[in-house]
């Protein structure tokens, strides 16, 4: 297969949130077969995820789900993805990305002839069209109050991504060769490469004629003529546009499901696997798509995903051989464990993940002093020292919402930001703060995971202490991601992993109204460093700008990131292929490379 090498992956991208789910019966493996050449191919892999699948559009606010993500990547194919040494490479076999013009920037992406839907539907210009259309907030008309919340007008897709990039292009024509689209930027955009996502966020992953049908129109040529014809967005006069929001519901919510749907073309593949079969909160089976020919061949025919939430579980079901690769949250106990284990090769290091507390804008927490009263109470110390410590014991409290500490650029801006005035509990300061007050405080986590529910209870105890009244707003493992944003909690506990590549994630979560910023963060002079971020290339330029965004962050007492997240997985020795990989894919990035032995 051709591939071409980019450039250097850096910084933040896509993030997905991380939850918990429960476990399943074992199923066996299948026997693999021996080719003349002596390569082992065919089997059933079965892979353990500590999460339960929810959605076919891993690309919406409530999909983005860390499983969900490795299952499009699995199922759907794209222009780029990102390897083991977190570089960008691009997937000629599927499509290429032809830079016509630096200034201004026009970039040219298209499709291969051939690439088609597992339906034998072609991957083209339509699908392309509806992509930017939901990358670009093209349509998008929405006047936002200085909390993020919608005064007028409409955002018709919940994309989970940041939409400036996109943004800085008018509306496309397809080409004459019906696959290929070509954008003209207005500004240079630091991150073109990944403008039609990584294979890692699924891809091109919504059919444009799957969407035109399910969204009532007669087909794509439909959808693609709505697009077209349609105007942009104009927040001072407000359009009312019943076809597109018709469209735009059903990409929100009309992918989700906890079980196989009935109609396949709800889950139509373009990538080497596709789905098969599922078991509500217990597993999913993936099978090899036949047709598929335009990327990493994998090795192995099927792929049975099972959930289980429980790192003991997991290490039981390796043990036991009811799983061949595990990814369990990570613990000195389940490393121990796993290294007793014979026949099991063990993987270590750190992720490009952190467990953070976030304060809602709003509510209790609308007062800057009371935000700050909060954070003095956090006893991020002792949470690293309980949870992180004893598997890394050099682990400290994370300075930074948008460096990890093996970045060369975290030093500068934990040092610059103003995080040291919360590295130690100051109750006394909590307390002059709040001036007698007690307010009540709602925290919303995944009850289901150890780390967040000792997270919780150390920070309960400890704002106890300073006149907090603290709810337990904790939700199990399928239910607590569905409520980020919705107004019942005061602050949440939670993490981000991402892939490893791009700027553009930092305004995906911190810009004002955008589709991850869950609790209403908004400052008009971030939101500018974010949109000379996305224009900007050169990569210390690039730091110098997250650094001034970092402070600001901090300044407004946003809440605190907690703690780097260790990374462990296993498999035995009867699969090979599996490497470490820290972003978000995890084991998955090369799962092409998975192989069974006899």
């Amino acid at each position: 297969m051709r591939f071409g090498r980019t450039s250097r992956a850096a910084g933040v991208a896509a993030a997905t949130v991380l939850v918990m789910s429960a476990c399943t019966a074992p199923t066996g493996p299948e026997i693999p077969e021996e080719t003349p050449a002596g390569e082992v191919t065919g089997g059933n892999i079965r892979v353990a995820e500590v999460n339960g699948f929810t959605s076919f559009n891993s690309n919406s606010s409530k999909g983005q789900v860390d499983v969900n993500g490795r299952i499009a990547y699995a199922t759907h194919s794209g222009f780029v993805y990102i390897d083991g040494d977190l570089e960008v490479v691009e997937n000629e076999d599927f499509g290429s990305i032809e830079v016509l013009s630096e200034d201004p920037l026009s970039v040219r992406y298209t499709v291969n002839e051939g690439v088609t839907w597992s339906d034998g539907e072609p991957v083209d210009g339509g699908d392309l069209l509806l992509h930017w259309a939901i990358g670009s907030g093209y349509f998008d008309d929405a006047t936002l109050d200085a909390d993020g919340g919608v005064v007028s007008g409409a955002t018709y897709f919940d994309y989970a991504g940041d939409t400036s990039g996109l943004a800085l292009t008018g509306l496309p024509e397809i080409g004459e060769d019906g696959r290929s689209l070509t954008l003209e930027y207005s500004e240079p955009f630091a991150d073109y490469e990944v403008a039609f996502g990584l294979m890692t966020d699924g891809g091109i992953s919504t059919p444009a004629h799957v969407l035109a049908e399910k969204g009532g129109l007669a087909d794509e040529d439909a959808l693609t003529e709505l697009i077209r014809t349609e105007p942009e967005g104009d927040p001072e006069n407000p359009a009312v546009r019943p076809e597109l929001r018709r469209v735009a519901d059903f990409w929100n919510t009309g992918f989700d499901t906890r079980s196989l749907p009935d109609d396949p073309t709800l889950f139509l593949s373009n990538g080497p696997f596709v789905a098969s079969a599922i078991t509500p909160d217990q597993s999913m089976t993936l099978v090899r798509n036949p047709d598929y020919s335009w990327g990493p061949m994998p090795k192995v025919d099927e792929i049975t995903v099972r959930y289980i939430g429980a790192a003991p579980a997991q290490v039981q079901a390796l043990q036991n051989g009811e799983a061949d690769i595990i990814s369990p949250q990570a613990s000195a106990d389940t490393v121990e464990q796993l290294e007793r284990i014979e026949g099991v090769t063990v993987n270590r290091g750190n992720e490009l993940s952190y467990d953070h507390l976030d304060l809602t804008f709003g509510g209790v927490f609308a007062r800057e002093s009371v935000r700050e009263a909060f954070l003095k109470t956090v006893p991020r110390q002792q949470l690293v020292e309980t949870i992180v410590q004893e598997l890394n014991p050099d682990a400290e409290p994370l300075d930074s919402q948008l460096f990890l500490p093996d970045q060369e650029p975290y030093g500068k801006s934990a040092a610059e930001n103003g995080s040291e005035a919360f590295a130690d509990v100051d109750i006394e300061g909590a307390k002059e703060l709040l001036e007698g007050a007690t307010p009540e405080v709602r925290i919303l986590y995944d009850r289901d995971n150890p780390n967040r529910q000792e997270s919780y209870t150390l920070i309960a105890k400890s704002a106890a202490k300073a006149g907090f009244e603290v709810v337990d707003g904790g939700l199990g493992a399928s239910a607590w991601s569905a409520a980020l944003g919705d107004g019942t909690y005061d602050a949440s506990i939670f993490g981000w992993i991402n892939a490893g590549g791009g700027v553009s994630g930092v305004p995906q979560i911190f810009r004002t109204g955008a589709g991850s910023n869950f609790n209403g963060f908004s400052s008009p002079e971030a939101d500018e460093l974010m949109d000379e971020l996305i224009v900007t290339t050169d990569p210390e330029q690039q730091d110098e700008l997250q650094i001034r965004i970092d402070k600001l962050i901090w300044d407004s007492r946003y809440g605190l990131p907690l703690y780097q997240l260790p990374g462990v997985d296993a498999f035995s020795d009867n699969v090979s292929g599996v490497t470490y990989m820290p972003n978000q894919t995890g084991v998955w990035w090369n799962f092409w490379d998975w192989q069974l032995a006899q």
